[in-house]
């Protein structure tokens, strides 16, 4: 993985950032980790476990982060907190609790590959079976501590969205899915939504292949306890790579399977940066299974499938269709005044993808180095003179 050295310096601390250093446990800041059990871990009184903050750049105070160990048969202290929390599994086999309003617990086992949303300010606890535990968990913490600069209220509020979560024993096993087929100028692309509260396995909810000829993007959007932070997976075939976009920060990727790399630039360098000579602005972000990177705002990013399967990426982002956020459309993640999604739309037609035809030619010619050297055949639905459009997120 290419780590670029910060390129937006903090000039003010924010409250958010002073509670993570009260937490004394380390932070860590890049614009990606290729190994979420690489960086150093402390001990966090406050969960009973090790632990350390995820800070990447492109979170930009709208997301937060931490990663979690839990030895074999331990456990974490029972806490609540009024910010929204997102987990996936990372390794091992154990169970939450969820204590309800009334006092009532709900138990729900997970394995490696869960994923799964804690309703907000609910008492919850995670218990290891025989294998340690490693979880990432990501958070609405940012925006929180930032407006309420309070952790006592934060973490001590006995107030209960019952709208949310009142205690109901299949509150886990909630399953409401709608799916339709999307067509753009760029292609057409099935979009899944699945109001669920938790999912056993994300590494298996998009079985179905891609067809070559309708250039297809699979898709599933994850609408968890009402949140306003959602996550979204997609899945793009071995020997392709999606088309270079923009929006706004916060969103996060984690890479679920194959490897490859991402290019992360701004976009006020252009959309050939190496072309006109500003290729040591580009970052390049290699990834596998376990990766997390976050570009940030005003970024193109670009992701690219040299392995020999598909890739499957989870993206955790703001973009609720029942809870919409106002600053992730003004920042270009969500619907324009004009009612366009513009991370779906032609930047001929007004929005933030650049088309194949009008990438820098070095995007190519990288990419062939990239799947002739492991081996991997380019994808039939990739045309030479003009590819067919994947969508993009």
């Amino acid at each position: 993985m290419t780590m670029a050295v910060e390129t937006r310096k903090k000039t003010r601390i924010t409250p958010y950032d002073a509670w993570m250093d009260h937490e004394n446990i380390p932070v860590a800041r890049a614009h990606g980790i290729a190994d979420l059990g690489e960086p150093e871990f402390g001990y966090w009184d406050r969960h009973g476990c090790e632990a350390y903050f995820v800070g990447l750049y492109g979170m930009e105070g709208f997301t937060g982060g931490h990663v979690c160990k839990i030895p074999a048969g331990g456990s974490t202290k029972e806490v609540h907190h009024v910010y929204e929390n997102i987990v996936y599994i990372l390794q091992g086999r154990g169970a939450a609790t969820l204590r309800g309003p009334k006092g009532d617990t709900i138990q729900f086992e997970w394995q490696e590959g869960s994923l799964f949303a804690i309703p907000l300010n609910a008492p919850y606890r995670f218990f290891a079976h025989d294998q340690d535990v490693m979880f990432v968990a990501f958070t609405t913490g940012p925006i929180m501590f930032d407006f309420l600069h309070s952790a006592d209220f934060i973490y001590g509020s006995d107030f209960a969205f019952r709208d949310r979560f009142d205690g109901e024993p299949e509150f886990m096993h909630k399953d409401v899915r709608k799916e339709e087929l999307n067509s753009t100028l760029l292609g057409n692309y099935n979009r899944r939504n699945w109001e669920t509260n938790f999912i056993a396995d994300a590494r298996n909810t998009l079985p179905d292949s891609i067809d070559p000829k309708g250039g297809t993007l699979r898709y599933i959007q994850y609408e968890f306890c009402a949140n306003s932070l959602i996550t979204h997976q997609s899945k793009y075939p071995t020997g392709a790579y999606m088309q270079g976009h923009y929006h706004g920060g916060g969103a996060i990727l984690v890479i679920l399977r194959s490897q490859g790399y991402s290019l992360m630039w701004p976009k006020e360098i252009g959309t050939h940066p190496f072309e006109d000579g500003l290729g040591d602005q580009v970052v390049r972000m290699d990834w596998k299974v376990g990766s997390i990177f976050s570009p940030q705002t005003g970024w193109y990013h670009q992701h690219f499938n040299t392995g020999n399967e598909d890739a499957l990426q989870l993206a955790i982002r703001y973009g609720s269709n029942k809870f919409p956020v106002g600053l992730w459309d003004a920042l270009g993640g969500g619907e324009a005044a004009d009612g366009q999604v513009k991370t779906m739309v032609s930047a001929r037609e007004g929005g933030h993808i650049i088309p194949y035809e009008d990438e820098d030619p070095a995007m190519r010619r990288m990419f062939n180095e990239g799947i002739q050297k492991n081996g991997v055949k380019p994808w039939e639905g990739l045309s030479v003179t003009r590819p067919i459009g994947l969508g993009a997120r």
